[in-house]
């Protein structure tokens, strides 16, 4: 590690003490580093709502459940605990330096300028590999309803028209967010408030008579499979919270960056506690854990068919296409943001940090789109050797993202206090005890993944991936340096 720097030095364009890093409202407002203050505030509330409701939610909580049975609660429950943490000090930092690099940005300013580079390219090919996931997941839904398109068709239809919002303005990019997280709020809080009436019996018209809390215990206890399959549950669900941080990323593009983030941060429990422990709480309430339609046609599509919810299955599927059209927008604008913060610092083509009139980083978008759709032509020639390599080389980068925040935070408060201490207006609870235990809990996961057959994979082909970013960051800072020591 470095010693601790100035953050003026690790910024081109910092920002005064009381900078907002926004001059208006709008696209009008310029940010000072070439991006447009273009979301209001609606749009970053909704995103911060809408960012921890990912399609996995939605698809792989059924396999969760059939592994943990009524103990997948405190699966979420541990790995909700461990993002919101994380998002405390992540919040900490961005109230106080809003950029749109994010802890990218703060790894460079704290750990030095290595972490910032390695954490920034590891992100960005995480959300370039979700950009064929999601697109993939999209299209295989849209076929089935219209099956003259083909499946990569819509994969291609679906990228493009994505890309097209992102290249207009960031403020479409919020519209559109806004949009889709709001769909997946309401219909994730219908659901809820539904399912606990059908759950109590007060629903009028139900199929389900309405067991109360007996689902919990009565099909061998609330732990059916061992406390060790909590565990099991925590490596299953942990990577559908991905996506809670991007709320930082774009507070740089709003009107009031600190309120947003602050907003954001202060809600993030009640966000968790309704969307993930409320909406599967219902589902496991609804039925018993063992039901063998809660993995065969999905967790939230037994629970609806339980009740009596005509067309359950469709109405699902239109759900998660917005959950997966949610998750390409918000990839696609986080990868080009990251791309662009990485341009600005030196670490990527200076291209990627140029913007067009409407403050759009237009090559940075491109660029991250253009891996897209090469990750998307893979995932349709060599699925289970080219794509199967790059999913699971970028499988745990989630859990180093954390955990760079977190050694990132115990330097950034020294930093903070240090250079602009009005600004520390958001602060990690009991630092830095809090701050130790996330580290020592995202670090036992980690280990805990290297006993499972599929995260063992994940884990060595992530660090794998980690380890040669990480050295080629040294070697080229490493061959700079020698540059300047000769010119």
């Amino acid at each position: 590690m470095t010693s601790q720097p100035s953050l003026a030095k690790a910024d081109s364009n910092p920002s005064s003490p009381g900078d907002t890093r926004s001059g208006g409202s709008g696209d009008t407002g310029d940010t000072g580093d070439g991006l447009k203050a273009g979301l209001k505030n609606r749009h970053l509330s909704m995103i911060a709502i809408g960012g921890v409701i990912g399609a996995g939610l939605f698809v792989g909580s059924g396999s969760g459940i059939a592994a943990a049975g009524p103990a997948i609660l405190v699966s979420y429950a541990l790995v909700g605990t461990m993002v919101v943490l994380v998002m405390r000090m992540l919040g900490e930092m961005a109230a106080a330096r809003p950029t749109s690099g994010s802890f990218s940005t703060y790894a460079d300013q704290a750990l030095g300028r290595w972490a910032g580079f390695s954490i920034g390219w590891l992100y960005w090919f995480f959300w370039v590999v979700v950009l064929a996931v999601e697109a993939t997941a999209g299209a295989v839904i849209l076929n089935g309803w219209i099956p003259a398109v083909p499946q990569w068709g819509w994969a291609l239809i679906v990228m493009v028209v994505l890309t097209a919002t992102n290249l207009v303005s960031v403020g479409s990019y919020g519209e559109f967010e806004f949009w889709f997280a709001g769909i997946k709020v309401v219909a994730i809080g219908a659901f809820v408030v539904i399912g606990l009436l059908a759950v109590f019996g007060v629903l009028p018209g139900s199929d389900n008579p309405g067991a109360g809390f007996a689902h919990l215990t009565d099909a061998g206890g609330f732990m059916p499979n061992g406390a060790g399959a909590i565990l099991t549950g925590v490596l299953m669900v942990v990577f559908s919270f991905m996506g809670s941080e991007i709320v930082t990323l774009a507070a740089g593009e709003s009107e009031d960056p600190q309120r947003a983030v602050t907003k954001a941060t202060n809600s993030v429990i009640w966000r968790i506690g309704v969307f993930y422990l409320g909406s599967i709480f219902v589902v496991i309430t609804l039925l018993p854990w063992n039901d063998k339609s809660i993995t065969k046609d999905g967790s939230y599509v037994a629970a609806l068919n339980s009740i009596g919810i005509p067309h359950a299955g469709q109405v699902m599927n239109v759900i998660v296409l917005t959950a997966v059209l949610s998750c390409l927008n918000s990839g696609l604008y986080t990868a080009s943001r990251m791309a662009f913060s990485l341009g600005q610092r030196g670490d990527a083509p200076k291209s990627f940090a140029q913007t067009n009139k409407r403050g759009v980083p237009v090559a940075a978008i491109l660029g991250s789109v253009v891996f897209g759709f090469v990750a998307v032509w893979f995932n349709y020639q060599w699925k289970d050797t080219v794509f199967d390599f790059l999913l699971n080389s970028s499988g745990a980068v989630a859990l180093f993202v954390w955990l760079i925040i977190s050694f990132t935070q115990l330097r950034m408060r020294g930093i903070i206090l240090r250079e602009e201490p009005e600004k520390l207006v958001v602060k990690m609870w009991l630092f830095p005890y809090l701050t130790w235990v996330t580290i020592a809990m995202i670090s036992f996961v980690l280990v805990y993944m290297l006993t499972d057959e599929t995260g063992r994979k994940q884990v060595l082909l992530s660090l794998l991936a980690a380890a040669f970013v990480v050295v080629f960051s040294v070697v080229r800072e490493k061959m700079r340096a020698r540059e300047q020591a000769s010119a």
